[in-house]
């Protein structure tokens, strides 16, 4: 059976980090509706000639819903851009259900998000062996809210990697948070504004200094913070140790001198 809408992530914004999938669906919809200020013209340019592009910065959850509804009933196929993965601070849940309610099919396609590609940007690893094994992605309170539970200063107590989405605006929060979670001020943070546009803004710092950082290039919105604690350690993966073996290589040993 053909599925006649799908979510698409699109990426942070480079075409050619869209998966292949991602491409062909593209390439193919009748209708392809996109986050206007977090999609780039190199990526709704994949589109085919004819198909009806449209901004849904605009519009309403339902009048989105008309749009994608008003095409099935024509028997066209639909892609709904995403920014980033779909499943990630997106709106894939509301306007799923709303299909569900109709008998409408869909299909969720996954993108690259800003935290990989990020760290894959700056060569950096958010995980770093007997340093941090955990990455936690999260944001500030704000229109939206966050759990107590889950308030950036609560989650910083692990000391692990985090990567901060939709906070740009609040620095200085964020530093404070991070502060009091325990983080030291010289832990290193990567600042980094619109990964994969031609605009992209990568830069280096820490805890303590980044806020500024952000103030004097004028970052706001997608700019994402990665802290990364352990990028100083000099330990090595058990995985490819010699002294390691597994079910595909043996555990070797060096040879003893007479």
């Amino acid at each position: 059976m053909t599925v006649p809408v799908h979510f698409v992530g699109a990426g942070p914004g480079d075409p050619e980090l869209l998966t292949l999938k991602a491409a062909r669906l593209i390439g193919q919809a009748d209708l392809l509706l996109y986050p206007g200020s977090l999609t780039p013209e190199s990526v709704t340019g994949l589109a085919k000639p004819g198909a009806l592009v449209r901004d849904t910065a605009g519009m309403t959850l339902e009048e989105t819903h008309a749009a994608i509804m008003d095409a099935v009933g024509q028997g066209l196929r639909v892609v709904r851009l995403q920014a980033g993965d779909p499943c990630l601070y997106g709106t894939v849940r509301e306007q799923a259900r709303l299909l569900e309610t109709r008998g409408v099919a869909y299909a969720v396609v996954p993108g690259v998000t800003a935290a990989s590609a990020a760290a894959a940007a700056l060569t950096l690893s958010a995980t770093v062996p007997e340093a941090t094994q955990t990455l936690i992605l999260t944001r500030l309170a704000g229109r939206t809210p966050v759990p107590e539970a889950e308030a950036l200063r609560a989650l910083a107590q692990h000391q692990c990697a985090l990567a901060v989405y939709l906070s740009a605006a609040q620095p200085e929060t964020v530093r404070g948070q991070l502060l009091d979670g325990g983080y030291p001020e010289d832990t290193l943070v990567a600042v980094a504004h619109r990964v994969g546009w031609p605009e992209e803004e990568l830069h280096l710092s820490t805890v303590g200094a980044f806020p500024e950082v952000v103030r004097a290039r004028g970052l706001t919105s997608q700019t994402l913070f990665l802290v990364l604690p352990g990028q100083e350690a000099r330990t090595r993966s058990k995985l490819y140790d010699p002294a390691f073996g597994h079910g595909f290589r043996p555990e070797s040993t060096p040879d003893k001198e007479d």
